[in-house]
Parts: structure tokens; C-alpha cells; sequence
């Protein structure tokens, strides 16, 4: 039987994103939106088109990993795919990490650069996620004061020069796991006035990179996070030979399988300390901060492509007797789709504004409390929202969406990443309890949260601002009542996060639909933000589970 669809197809989508161009609207000053606009539209173009085609084209292609020249020297050789290339062009030239760092545009610097990677890296095969550990080194590097390996390294992590532009790598996970880096059995010894390391890094991504970021025990330093020290090395002599590493293999992964991550052995490899000897995991915080929002932005980029593949298909697809658009009910279940990651959005670019206004020294002390508690929320929420609406728009496609020559399970797959890489949603849940144990962190984001609820006034929107307020009530009620009861306290942390998370989102769709009645840009945002509401916002259960959990898994 002859079985024929007609494929998705994409426009620009800096063009067909109107939730995007609200909010630059909303957000940057007229003159720095006029200046950037022809830039987002060309990448839009891009990406929807030249660039999605050649993703496609490219879909069968992966990293491979030549380990002997053919005169029985080790070469440790990985050669990447063809989008890889065109994106390390691409990256460098519009600055994708540079734009973050440019101080003539003050707190609007992080806005205009994840701007940037939101409207190309969808079709870019994860290329985000070296650029996300280039600009976490980045920001590392300058919070650790070394000012000779600034002077180093800088100019080429930040360059637009694509033959110059260099990436990095952050080398945490070892065999024993990757969230526990207290239990790092990398050692550093002494080798005259140089540092040498030794040990295997498990899970590395972006083996092409320059340097790397990593920890490493000191010999004779004490057990635990304490006794770790974070070390800058270089992975390639003069001659683009790699120096004492050894790639054991890349890894055979679910997806993200165009990002070359590796085994590596370290054997001697040259290291410099970045700051001191002692408390590496408290210097590469900075790093988790900023991959941790780009881990936000990259979820929110892929639910976007996602429901703009399902849109399209949508209008294509006939089915008894009328196209899928036509029909109720997959109108119904793409709305949904659409609230998500429209709240996953503002949340994630509330996020970005905040880590601009605290670099360009503009935040308040509150600015600070609550972005030091919305970073790990909005990863973790996002994460697992990216992977909710990836699974569906392949359900949207029917059997097309579980083939892979059509290259949508890639969606799914890709996604899968998000809740895992830097933190996974346990881990990150347990650090919003920590980021609360600041004073005041609390009281700031209540009134963050309030302050958006109470600009939401159309009467359309107060099933919103209710559920969205109660929601937060909840969770405060809570975290009083379990503050002493440690075992309940962390049983609870992964709802209570969530909880928070979701609230804020409804919060700030809430906060937008607002605007946008008022601007006369139409009625989409409040059915957005309606939709939303309507989805459960308060996970927290008030019982206490932690017996029966036991009961279950023990």
C-alpha cells in the first residue's frame, strides 16, 4: 500500500514566534530592538530553512572517532558531523557566547545573546551545549581573580573569529557517578612547578573543545568536596596533538548523538589551578549557574520546535474527512503543548534577565535572592516540561512520529538530556531548599511572584492569579511545617520545587496576557495563561508519604 504524508515544513522563526517578539517588545529598549531585530530574522531564516534542511539531510551522520593513523600512531582523531561545522561558524560570527559579555548593553547583554541561541539552535544538533560550557568557563574564569589565565583564555572564548574562537569542556563525572563530586578520584601531583592529572573522566561532552574545567585532588589533600581543586588545562599541543589524554571511546547515548562525549583517561596532562588548592566544587559554581540556563533555554527551544513541527503538520494532515487543525479534540491537546512551553519561556528569560542585571551590577538584593532560587527551578522545571512536549507532538505525527527517518524522535530523544545534564531534578530540588536557606530568599520571591499576580487585574484572569497565589500560599504552609522533619522535608523537596516552578510560570503568563490585552496585541497570551491554569500548578502533598515510599521501594 502506498503510504505518502506530506512532511513538516518551518518558516522563519524569529517571524513566526509571536511570544518572542512580545516579549523583546516588553523587555528591550526601542533603539537596542531595532539594532538587533535584522539580526534575529536573518537567524530565524536560518534556522527554519537552509539550516533545518541540512539537520535533516545530515540526520544519519555522527561524530566518528579514529583512534590509529594509518602508521600506527595514536591520533585520537574525532571528526564531526557537517551541521557541527557550519555551527562553529555560525556561533562565533553572531557571537552566541561573546553577546553575553558585551558591557555596552548592560543588563540586556544575557537577553540579546540567548535571544540569538533561541531562534538558531534548534537546527544546530545541539552545538548549544559546548557554547553553554564555553560561557560557563567564561564566567569562571573571571569570577576566580586568576588574572593570567584571563588574560590566556578570554579573547579566545569570547572571540567572533571562528578560526580563533575557542570552546571548553567541564570534566566532572567519573565512574563513581556524576552529582556526588566530592568522591572525584582525579589526583593532582606535583611535577616541579607544573601540575599533572591523573584518573578517567566518564562522561565528557564536546571532546573537540580547546580546554576544559576540571577537579581534581591534590595529593595528600583531605576527602570530600573540601579537598578538591579546580584546574584549567589545555587538551592540544601546538600541533593539535592531544597532551597525555587518551579517548577510551564516545559514548553510545540515547540522544544528543551529534555531541561527541567520551571517555577520557588522563594520564599526566599538563593543569593549572584556577583558584587555589582546596573548595574546587564552590569555585565551579559560577559554571553551574550559567549551564544551568542554558540548560533552561535549550529546553524551551526545543518544545518551541516541537510545537511549531506539530503546527504544520497540523494544517497538512488529513484525517477522516478533515485536517488535524480542523479537529476538536488535536486542537485541544496542542493547546496544552503551547501553554507549556509558553510558560517555560517566560520563566526561562526571567531567568536570563536576572543573571544580566546581576553581571551588569544593576540587580537588587532581592534581584539576587530570587535568582539564586529560580536558576536550579527553572532547569528543573523546564527539563521535565521539554520532555512532556517533545512525547506528545510524536504522538501528534502518529507512526511518523516513531520512525526515525523522518527525524522527529530525535526531538524526544534530545530532550531526554535535559533533566539529567547539570543536576538532575532530585539533585536541583535539594538545592532549592538550600538557595531558601538564604535570609530573605523567601520573602523576595513571594513577593516576586505577587507583584506579577497583581498586575494581572482583567477579570478573565483571576482563576489564574488565584490558582497562581494559593499555589505559593501552599508551599509556604509547607516548608514552615516540615523545616524540622528532615526525611519529610527532602521526600517533598522535587513537588515543592515544581510547585514553585509551575506558579511562577502561571504567574508570569498571567503578567504577560496582561500586557498584551493592554498593548491591543490580542487575546492569544490570556488563553494562554487560562490554558495554564487549568493544568495542575500545586504538586505539594500534604501527608506524609515517606513511610509508605519505603514500603514500595524497599
Amino acid at each position: 500500500m502506498d503510504f505518502r504524508q506530506a512532511p513538516p515544513t518551518l518558516g522563519n522563526q524569529y517571524d513566526s514566534d509571536p511570544l518572542l517578539r512580545e516579549y523583546l517588545e516588553r523587555t528591550l529598549p526601542p533603539d537596542l530592538l531595532t539594532r538587533f531585530e535584522p539580526e534575529y530574522r536573518e537567524l530565524g531564516e536560518l534556522s527554519g530553512g537552509e539550516l533545518f534542511q541540512l539537520a535533516l539531510a545530515d540526520r544519519d551522520n555522527e561524530p566518528v572517532h579514529t583512534v590509529w593513523d594509518a602508521w600506527g600512531n595514536r591520533i585520537d582523531h574525532v571528526e564531526v558531523t557537517e551541521v557541527w561545522k557550519r555551527a562553529q561558524v555560525i556561533c562565533a560570527e553572531h557571537g552566541l557566547v561573546a553577546a553575553g559579555y558585551d558591557s555596552e548593553l548592560g543588563p540586556y547583554a544575557r537577553v540579546h545573546q540567548h535571544v540569538l541561541n533561541y531562534v538558531a539552535q534548534a537546527s544546530l544538533d545541539t552545538y548549544n551545549c559546548p557554547l553553554a560550557m564555553t560561557d560557563g568557563a567564561a564566567r569562571t574564569l573571571l569570577d576566580s581573580g586568576n588574572q593570567a589565565l584571563i588574560d590566556h583564555a578570554l579573547p579566545r572564548l569570547l572571540s567572533r573569529d571562528p578560526e580563533r574562537m575557542w570552546t571548553s569542556g567541564q570534566w566532572m563525572t567519573e565512574s563513581i557517578g556524576g552529582s556526588d563530586v566530592g568522591q572525584t578520584e582525579t589526583v593532582a601531583r606535583r611535577d616541579g612547578d607544573r601540575w599533572r592529572l591523573y584518573g578517567t573522566k566518564w562522561f565528557t561532552s564536546a571532546t573537540t573543545a580547546d580546554m576544559a574545567l576540571t577537579l581534581a585532588r591534590p595529593e595528600g589533600n583531605s576527602p570530600g568536596g573540601r579537598g578538591l581543586a579546580m584546574f584549567y588545562l589545555e587538551l592540544r599541543d601546538e600541533n593539535g596533538q592531544l597532551q597525555n589524554l587518551r579517548i577510551n571511546r564516545l559514548k553510545d547515548k540515547l540522544g544528543t548523538r551529534k555531541l561527541p562525549t567520551a571517555e577520557l583517561t588522563l594520564d599526566g596532562v599538563e593543569a593549572i589551578p584556577v583558584a587555589g588548592l582546596e573548595n574546587g566544587v564552590r569555585s565551579i559554581t559560577p559554571m553551574l549557574t550559567i549551564t544551568r540556563t542554558w540548560n533552561a533555554v535549550g529546553a524551551t527551544l526545543g518544545m518551541q520546535r516541537a510545537v511549531a513541527l506539530t503546527r504544520d503538520y497540523a494544517s497538512k494532515r488529513e484525517a477522516f474527512g478533515a485536517a488535524l487543525i480542523d479537529k476538536p479534540l488535536h486542537v485541544d491537546t496542542m493547546a496544552e503543548m503551547v501553554a507549556e512551553t509558553q510558560g517555560a519561556f517566560l520563566l526561562t528569560f526571567r531567568v536570563v534577565e536576572l543573571l544580566g542585571r546581576i553581571e551588569s551590577g544593576e540587580a537588587t538584593e532581592a534581584d539576587q535572592l530570587v535568582s539564586r532560587l529560580l536558576t536550579p527551578i527553572a532547569k528543573l522545571t523546564t527539563g521535565k516540561q521539554g520532555v512532556a512536549v517533545a512525547s506528545e507532538a510524536l504522538e501528534g505525527f502518529g507512526g511518523a512520529g516513531y520512525v526515525n527517518d523522518t527525524g522527529l524522535p530525535k526531538l524526544l530523544a534530545d530532550a531526554q538530556v535535559l533533566p539529567i545534564w547539570e543536576g538532575t531534578t532530585n539533585v536541583l530540588s535539594l538545592d532549592t531548599l538550600r538557595a531558601l536557606q538564604q535570609g530573605g530568599g523567601w520573602e523576595a520571591f513571594v513577593a516576586e511572584i505577587q507583584a506579577r499576580l497583581d498586575a494581572a487585574t482583567d477579570s478573565r484572569l483571576r482563576v489564574a492569579t488565584e490558582r497562581g497565589a494559593a499555589a505559593v500560599q501552599h508551599a509556604g504552609r509547607w516548608l514552615q511545617t516540615t523545616l524540622e522533619d528532615r526525611p519529610v522535608l527532602e521526600a517533598g523537596a522535587r513537588r515543592f520545587a515544581m510547585t514553585l516552578g509551575r506558579a511562577t510560570e502561571l504567574a508570569l503568563l498571567a503578567d504577560h496576557a496582561q500586557w498584551c490585552l493592554d498593548q491591543g496585541k490580542g487575546e492569544r497570551a490570556l488563553a494562554a495563561a487560562r490554558r495554564f491554569a487549568r493544568s495542575r500548578i500545586d504538586l505539594i502533598e500534604d501527608d506524609d508519604f515517606t513511610g509508605e515510599s519505603e514500603l514500595l521501594v524497599g
